[in-house]
């Protein structure tokens, strides 16, 4: 237990994670105090069912004790894993009638908030605003007095609902509060890390992106040393977004790409939110092939991926079902529940309607182009958004242009320009070229035709082609080094000397570093720094290494459905409609999920379950190792988190053009 506790104190998360299950085997149990402690272990180490596991486990354990409040608030951590990563509200409405159960109404305990405060996200996350409003003052009144983490949370959530309300003003400055109380340190590192990114989806949600920008960045150097679990993931997704609206697809698309690697092991339904994003990705970078593959591939885990599949149909010249799945998104959206992404409302219609004005003047449907682009406008207006604001000019000029009034629009078109231009959004900016290029067409204004639609061919070229910052290629290298040197490596690139200590992780990345672009199972690294690399290569050749969901598994997933099931119900006997259609996709989600493990016959699929400690083990090894050297070097730390692709299989990834600068 003390190895493991040191473990965990160094980061090694893995190692702790191992740790703790030796003593759990060697004591035939743990007590309150260590599986708590071996929860939050679990959830670093990347095993987020384990996690929930033992909070389970917790609760019945302090239940059977008469300790209330403590079996309350282990109740109430399964609820809040359950909401942050799987997004399964009926479970999660559960899981909080249990804690319920458990607490005093006449106290106030670290419990009362955090119950409070993951009551306001499922409220919110159902719809239900005017709870959640409730819940939120709730969370900041407990919390305030007993847990800061659940008081920022409430603070957060409280921020979204004000913005929905329509008083942008108030709910910026309260996201500023939110976030000053992340930065300050006084809360844990999964509590920080979910405000964190709460307070940037709420901005991006809202378009804006210069706060956006700037909160990531903030998120960015908290989480290269303090993130855990699925934050690493969640910060990448941001930055990708960034980059996208920056115009550096091709750092967003690897940004994203690591993304989904590091989220696999946490998200279920909500993997769709980075996959939707990297079809977006693609799409710019005239990709609609690989763009469709990674929007249907979040329409499979039931994730909305609108308005990105239209467009990818409206591209690809498909314009019906362009316009027919469109309307259908507008008139029908997916009842969803979504962290990531606003409530249904103006802000979570704005991207639709702006693609329904694109694809219905594709079709030559006017009117509905015209209602699409004046509500959007009603909704730049409502959310003082500049960014909608200028999709909303550039749809007005595309309806008046449809409309033949080419003159008002050429006006329309130079004023998004500059807007777009301004808010450092080349795609944007290279998109409202062609249009106004298009006007003067008509208006016959050839040369100032000509200018525009080469200014943004130009740019869109630069977009869909440039490589990542990282891949720029360079000149002749100075005589560079990664070598081992006793007890310690010697790392000099680009004139830049920095002398790490020995470790696994060192190892790890020398075997990446000599090889770009090949990619290595992590069976095989960890098979070169075993004591017995022979057994260990033995069992990363094995065939057959257990089955997809073991046995424990796949009784999570059965209380699960079981937990849907008596939510089924009670919609039913409430006459809750919205409630009992978001319940039974969440069903037919874990049924999918449970078929896809579950063979012919109920026979398992098998799959990697040694690949997966191993994973696990040599991530958090990598990642170690890349923030020794960030204290020294910190660019040189920044390029290989980029270029250092980890999973199940792990590589190198820098620009395939460019020799390795790494004389291994």
């Amino acid at each position: 237990m003390e190895r493991a506790r040191n473990a965990a104190a160094d980061g090694a998360w893995a190692e702790a994670y191992e740790g703790y299950l030796a003593a759990r085997g060697e004591t035939g149990g743990l007590g309150p105090a260590e599986l708590a402690e071996f929860a939050g272990v679990a959830y670093a180490a990347g095993h987020l069912d384990v996690t929930i596991e033992t909070w389970e486990r917790l609760h019945e354990q302090l239940a059977g004790l008469g300790e209330d409040d403590g079996a309350a608030g282990a109740a109430v951590r399964v609820a809040m894993h359950l909401l942050f990563d799987t997004a399964l509200m009926a479970p999660v409405r559960g899981w909080l009638r249990r804690a319920e159960r458990f607490l005093d109404p006449a106290a106030q305990t670290p419990a009362h908030a955090w119950f409070a405060a993951v009551r306001t996200y499922e409220r919110f996350l159902s719809g239900d605003l005017d709870a959640a409003r409730d819940w939120a003052e709730r969370a900041i009144g407990a919390g305030s007095h007993t847990d800061p983490a659940a008081a920022a949370l409430g603070r957060v959530a409280q921020a979204r609902l004000v913005i929905l309300d329509g008083d942008v003003e108030r709910g910026l400055e309260l996201l500023d509060d939110a976030g000053t109380a992340a930065m300050s340190g006084d809360l844990d590192a999964l509590s920080t890390g979910v405000v964190y990114c709460e307070l940037v989806c709420a901005l991006q949600g809202l378009a804006q992106y210069d706060l956006a920008e700037q909160w990531t960045e903030a998120m960015e150097r908290w989480a290269r040393t303090n993130a855990i679990g699925s934050l690493h993931g969640r910060c990448r997704v941001h930055r990708a977004e960034i980059l996208r609206l920056r115009g550096q697809c091709a750092g967003a698309e690897q940004q994203v790409l690591l993304a989904c690697d590091e989220l696999r092991p946490y998200l279920r339904r909500e993997l769709g939110w980075p996959l939707t994003e990297l079809g977006r990705i693609r799409l710019r970078r005239g990709d609609p092939s690989g763009a469709e593959e990674a929007l249907l591939a979040a329409h499979r885990l039931g994730w909305d991926p609108e308005p990105g599949l239209s467009l990818v149909r409206l591209a690809a010249g498909d314009i019906d079902t362009a316009d027919a799945s469109i309307r259908e998104a507008l008139a029908r959206p997916l009842p969803v529940p979504s962290k990531e992404l606003p409530p249904t409302t103006g802000l979570r219609r704005a991207p639709l309607l702006d693609a329904q004005v694109r694809i219905a003047l594709a079709r030559g449907d006017v009117k509905t182009a015209r209602d699409a682009a004046r509500e959007l406008a009603e909704v730049a207006v409502r959310f003082e958004s500049s960014a909608l604001a200028a999709a909303a000019v550039r749809a007005r000029g595309e309806v008046l242009l449809a409309e033949g009034d080419a003159t008002s629009a050429s006006e329309l078109f130079a004023d998004a320009v500059r807007a777009w231009s301004e808010l450092g959004a080349p795609y944007e900016t290279a998109e409202c070229r062609l249009r106004l290029a298009d006007a003067h067409g008509v208006l016959g204004n050839l040369r100032a035709e000509a200018l525009e639609r080469a200014t943004a061919r130009a740019e869109l070229e630069r977009i869909a082609r440039a490589p990542a910052a990282d891949e720029q290629p360079r000149g002749t290298p100075e005589p560079n080094a990664f070598v081992r040197e006793g007890d310690y490596w010697k790392v000099v690139l680009d004139d830049r000397r920095v002398t790490v200590r020995d470790s696994k992780g060192m190892h790890h990345l020398a075997r990446l570093l000599a090889a770009p672009g090949r990619e290595f199972h992590v069976l095989d690294l960890a098979a070169a720094d075993s004591e017995d690399p022979e057994a260990a290569t033995r069992l990363s050749r094995a065939g057959d290494l257990g089955p997809l969901l073991d046995d424990r598994a796949k009784e999570m997933y059965r209380r699960r459905l079981a937990e849907i099931e008596e939510d089924i119900e009670e919609a039913r006997a409430d006459n809750d409609i919205a409630r009992r259609e978001q319940t039974k996709l969440e069903r037919e989600f874990l049924m999918g999920e449970l078929a896809r493990a579950v063979g012919l016959g109920g026979r398992d699929r098998r799959a990697g379950a040694a690949s997966e400690r191993a994973r696990a083990a040599v991530t958090q090894a990598v990642r170690k190792a890349i923030g020794r050297l960030r204290e020294a070097a910190p660019e040189l730390a920044d390029h290989l988190d980029r270029t250092i692709r980890t999973g199940t299989y792990c590589a190198y990834v820098p620009d395939p053009r460019v020799p390795s600068p790494w004389p291994l």
